[in-house]
């Protein structure tokens, strides 16, 4: 248990890290200024956990009181921003980094929301929240609609790693053993998303319906 949670904030750092880089690869690919590509970068990296912290009252949050959480975000923006090229060629190794930071986010988040008396389903729900909440506000900042709500199994994955963490919790097993089922979870359906392009079902369209979705789509841009 010790060796857990002393090896938390690493792995709280990296995750940051991995998510602080996606969102600057975003904002390069939409052209912004270096300011804009480290605010992003930042939001998407700490949102999530912000978030949590303020919806369960452990504030000032900890991205904002940690200065490490800053520096790392700021890093991954500005190596983002002079080795974009680079950044782009390990997009397979950063998705599965992410993978990784996305079930470590959410396994943690639901474990602090237990920690501070939330009943089972709001700590299920925060803990998704930590892990997907920075992506989400990262497209709404570029004007997109969010990833995790149309990605292969993004916000489902985190909601099933928190959830083994809430049920380890309500039948007393261990932090470190429910911790670990719910990462090995999260990360193993998120990996196999990517792999095998799982993804929830979408509604059927008939080719009707299509089209006059598309040309409402074109009014409202015109």
């Amino acid at each position: 248990m010790t060796n857990i949670e002393a090896f938390v904030p690493i792995l709280d750092l990296g995750g940051t890290f991995v998510f602080a880089v996606s969102g600057a690869v975003a904002a390069v690919n939409r052209r912004l200024d270096i300011f804009g590509i480290l605010v992003v970068s930042f939001v998407t990296g700490n949102f999530g956990g912000i978030t949590r912290d303020v919806l369960i009252g452990a504030v000032p949050p900890t991205a904002l009181t940690n200065g490490h959480y800053l520096l790392v975000s700021i890093l991954a923006g500005i190596i983002t921003f002079f080795w974009y090229a680079g950044v782009q060629r390990l997009r397979l190794p950063v998705l599965m980094f992410d993978a990784a930071g996305l079930s470590f986010f959410a396994v943690a988040g639901a474990q602090k929301a237990t920690a501070f008396g939330l009943g089972p389903v709001a700590s299920a729900l925060l803990g998704m929240l930590t892990g997907i909440g920075g992506g989400m506000m990262r497209d709404i900042l570029l004007t997109e609609i969010p990833q995790v709500l149309r990605s292969d199994l993004y916000a489902v994955a985190a909601l099933a790693g928190a959830s083994v963490v809430v049920i380890g919790d309500s039948l007393g097993v261990g932090y470190g053993i429910s911790a670990m089922a719910g990462g090995a979870l999260c990360f193993g359906l998120r990996f196999m998303a990517i792999r095998y392009h799982w993804h929830l079902p979408i509604a059927r369209l008939s080719a009707q319906s299509r089209a006059g979705i598309e040309q409402s789509n074109d009014d409202c841009t015109e």
